[in-house]
């Protein structure tokens, strides 16, 4: 027995049925919405929040800051609340009203400004002042190696090492980069495949940064494939993994589907892990499932 923590990880490895015919080729979901902030992000938050305290940059007295665009936040916010420690969280005005309520209900004050590189201006800026200490998901290797601790093993273990495709939408890519470089490891002809938003898209989650916003700890050489994916693809594949598979999960999740569909359907065989990243009901507010 433990306490809320102890329940990061380990989350199920679900199979696709509905959406292929080629019974050579697999297909499974992460299931990271069962994390108990609802998302991938509970992994890098603890790892980014434990490592600090353990290196004795963040004590119980720091005021810690961070830009977010929901899912880290809540993580950070439950992990932070958990350990007792003072947070700020940035987030763009155009949030769902759900993610702002999570984040203050875990105790955390929330700045909604106007789009998500205006907010991590405005923490880096605050964190400059001396008086805030940023976890910066963009930039912090605690963020990729929670990966390698604990993701990549998990998808290594439970694929019975047959895994031959990873998936996954790409924000701060800490996601993809940990992944990447834990099941390389175990077998370097894995592809790595990422998927980011067209140019006219947008889509919570899955970030196509400007290059002067492009997270530091993204190694483009980690991944083998970058597929974009559109708003209208994201959502349909969303709203079909919860109709014809009970897999209730967001619009990035989505995303990460339809790119895990699009290589299925290139290939003769193979076992594909796709990243479901949240939960559906943290876009209920939204027209998502409208």
């Amino acid at each position: 027995m433990g306490n809320i923590i102890d329940t990061i990880g380990n989350t199920p490895l679900v199979e696709i049925t509905k959406f292929h015919t080629n019974r050579k080729v697999k297909i499974y979901a992460k299931m990271e919405g069962n994390n108990p902030a609802g998302s991938v992000k509970d992994r890098a938050a603890l790892n980014m929040i434990r490592s600090a305290m353990e290196r004795g940059e963040i004590t119980k007295d720091s005021k810690l800051i961070e830009a977010t665009s929901g899912n880290t936040g809540i993580a950070l916010a439950m992990i932070a609340g958990i350990y007792g420690l003072s947070l700020e969280l940035v987030m763009p005005v155009t949030s769902t009203r759900e993610r702002t309520l999570t984040m203050e209900a875990f105790g955390a004050k929330v700045t909604l400004l106007e789009t998500m590189e205006i907010c991590r201006d405005y923490a880096e800026e605050k964190a400059a002042s001396g008086d805030y200490f940023i976890l910066n998901q963009f930039a912090n290797p605690d963020n990729y190696k929670a990966h390698i601790k604990t993701t990549g093993p998990e998808i290594w273990r439970d694929t019975a090492g047959k895994i031959t495709h990873f998936v996954s939408a790409m924000g701060t890519t800490g996601t993809i980069m940990g992944n990447s470089i834990y099941l390389k490891e175990q077998n370097p002809a894995i592809q790595i495949v990422g998927c980011q938003p067209t140019e006219e898209s947008s889509i919570p989650g899955i970030r196509r940064w400007p290059q002067e916003y492009l997270p530091k700890i993204f190694d483009p050489s980690r991944v083998d494939r970058i597929i974009d994916i559109s708003q209208k693809e994201s959502t349909a594949m969303a709203r079909e993994l919860v109709s014809k598979e009970g897999i209730f999960a967001g619009m990035s999740s989505g995303g990460a589907f339809a790119a895990a569909l699009k290589v299925a359907n290139e290939i003769e065989e193979g076992v594909l892990v796709f990243i479901a990243c949240d939960r559906g009901d943290r876009y209920l507010s939204s027209d998502l499932f409208a």
